[in-house]
């Protein structure tokens, strides 16, 4: 469990600058993503039976994952909470995009999801940031961890020179 613990909340300390870096990269690509999925919640009914579906699961359930990847875990990019596991709907549906649906298209129909794709893998590989929710969770597990350390009875060091001989 710690190492679940670990991988989705990471206690990195970064210098400030790249700490406001990545709440700026967070906030900017998570509004920018967002604003992308709610234009298709708009426009539900004419875009949801349109939608691609590249892998076989009917073009609403596609429509409807794409939008829960978009919207709802863009917010929790934003807040940078449950940082990473909301990176990876993202980082898939992205993926999908550029090398599945915009397969053998020009560059610039991949383009955005390229951008996309890039950005948000690379913000997976860090962690979200002094400025973010899972930091707080973060530092609560380590106190946590560590008071159940201190809780510990101390081990008597054991005296291996007797006077046996």
């Amino acid at each position: 469990m710690e190492a679940v613990f670990a991988l989705l909340f990471p206690l990195r300390e970064y210098p400030r600058a790249v700490s406001l870096m990545l709440l700026v990269l967070r906030v900017l690509f998570g509004a920018l993503l967002m604003w992308h999925g709610m234009t298709k919640i708009v426009n539900v009914e004419s875009v949801a039976e349109n939608f691609p579906n590249p892998l076989g699961l009917g073009h609403r359930l596609s429509f409807y994952l794409v939008v829960f990847a978009e919207v709802i875990c863009s917010a929790a990019v934003i807040m940078g909470a449950f940082y990473r596991l909301a990176l990876v709907p993202i980082i898939f549906s992205m993926a999908v995009a550029l090398f599945v649906v915009h397969h053998g298209h020009e560059f610039a129909a991949k383009e955005l999801a390229l951008i996309y794709f890039v950005v948000f893998l690379l913000l997976f590989f860090m962690s979200a940031g002094a400025y973010s929710l899972d930091n707080i969770i973060a530092k609560r597990l380590n106190s946590a961890r560590l008071a159940k350390v201190d809780e510990l009875p101390a081990i008597k060091p054991t005296n291996y020179s007797s006077s046996e001989g």
